[in-house]
């Protein structure tokens, strides 16, 4: 899990409540830079760092989230899809990463689905 750019490792099975604003993801949620190989994972990526990094890489991620989606949307005849993109990116700008999270794995089974890629166990195709 990480909470507010710190990893928090759990031992055993726990019950957490936040009590206070934090941008959190769990583990199924959170992708590493090496599993970010497509255009869609890529946006994923951008928006978690967006999320989830510290304050510099914030900016960075949603500054590369802006440039990836545009890509994205200029390469997909899917109007659902450039919808979608639309508000994850809106969600982000809007600081709710979560939400813009949640989209964005939607493309990311779009895009799996268009390629014919068979879903992975990790990351942004968990739960959320």
């Amino acid at each position: 899990m990480i909470v507010n750019g710190a990893a928090i490792r759990f031992r055993t099975k726990s019950r957490i409540e936040l009590v206070a604003h934090a941008r959190f993801l769990f583990g199924k949620q959170i992708m590493r830079p090496e599993e970010a190989c497509s255009p869609a994972r890529r946006i994923y990526f951008a928006l978690q760092m967006a999320y989830i990094g510290t304050e510099e890489e914030r900016q960075i991620g949603l500054e590369n989230a802006r440039t990836f989606i545009a890509e994205f949307k200029a390469a997909t005849t899917s109007a659902l899809a450039r919808e979608i993109l639309d508000r994850a990116l809106a969600a982000a700008e809007a600081d709710d990463g979560y939400q813009a999270l949640r989209l964005a794995r939607r493309i990311i089974r779009h895009e799996d689905a268009v390629l014919g890629t068979p879903p992975r166990a990790s990351a942004a195709e968990g739960g959320g």
